[in-house]
């Protein structure tokens, strides 16, 4: 087997490598047994520990200090899985929730306690929200207290502000509004936009950019640093509030978890 070369993708079609990653994506949760929660991610590609390159995971490395002189602004929004969840709109069974919440909730008892901690909430619902907890939400949450463990200096944010139904606040949302590619006409022409989102969106960017160009500059956002104390977050809504951090019930339910390198079980 050869080793590919910079020459010998370039030679290829962007749109073919597009769609063998989809192929591959495709194909991937039927090795659950065998690769693990791995093969529920929604990528075929990740950072790889190695020793060398990138000697250790983030969250231990940051508890250990190794950023205590960087600053970090850290945040998610609020729907992160929704752009990925092949599912959405069709109706699960608890049968098939319980599958999921069994490969990704914290043991020892995550799924009855997602099952306790968000009552009335639909299979479909458990579903979206324990992927979102699992790949961006509590990785998250957990940085930003690794790095406070480290004796460094941390800001966390959450993103609610949305512009449409379908979507809510999906994933990378947060960037379109800090670099000002959202128009307000782009807004406007979704076919479920909220009524009142296009005369929103050009102030919840500027919120946002201001706040984090602060801190390029500045070295803070203009709120509280995080508290593990208090979670202290700033949300980002149709108006900004600094307040403890938003999704308690998930937070307590992965407290006790410490997120590492994901191995592959064979």
């Amino acid at each position: 087997m050869t080793r590919a070369t910079i020459e010998d993708l370039a030679g290829i079609d962007p749109r073919a490598l597009v769609d063998a990653k989809n192929t591959i994506l495709e194909k991937m949760p039927a090795f659950v047994d065998a690769w693990g929660p791995m093969a529920l991610t929604p990528t075929p590609f990740s950072p790889v520990v190695d020793g060398e390159v990138l000697p250790e995971a983030p969250w231990p490395a940051l508890a250990g200090g190794a950023a205590r002189d960087v600053d970090l602004l850290v945040g998610h929004t609020r729907d992160e899985y929704r752009l990925f969840n092949t599912r959405l709109g069709i109706e699960m069974t608890d049968e098939q929730v319980n599958e999921t919440l069994g490969w990704l909730a914290p043991a020892p008892d995550g799924n009855r306690r997602y099952h306790d901690l968000y009552p009335g909430a639909t299979p479909a619902r458990l579903y979206e929200l324990v992927h979102a907890d699992w790949l961006f939400r509590m990785p998250t949450v957990h940085l930003a207290d690794a790095q406070r463990a480290g004796g460094g200096s941390v800001w966390l944010y959450e993103l609610c502000w949305s512009f449409n139904r379908e979507q809510g606040a999906s994933h990378s949302l947060d960037f379109l509004l800090v670099f000002g590619t959202l128009h307000p006409d782009e807004v406007r022409a979704h076919r479920s936009a909220h009524p009142d989102a296009a005369d929103q969106v050009t102030g919840v960017s500027r919120r946002m950019r201001t706040d984090w160009l602060n801190f390029a500059a500045h070295g803070n956002p203009g709120w509280p640093r995080y508290n593990p104390g208090d979670h202290t977050t700033r949300v980002y809504d149709t108006e900004p509030a600094t307040r403890p951090y938003p999704e308690e019930p998930s937070r307590r339910i992965w407290s006790a978890h410490r997120f590492d390198t994901l191995p592959l079980l064979r």
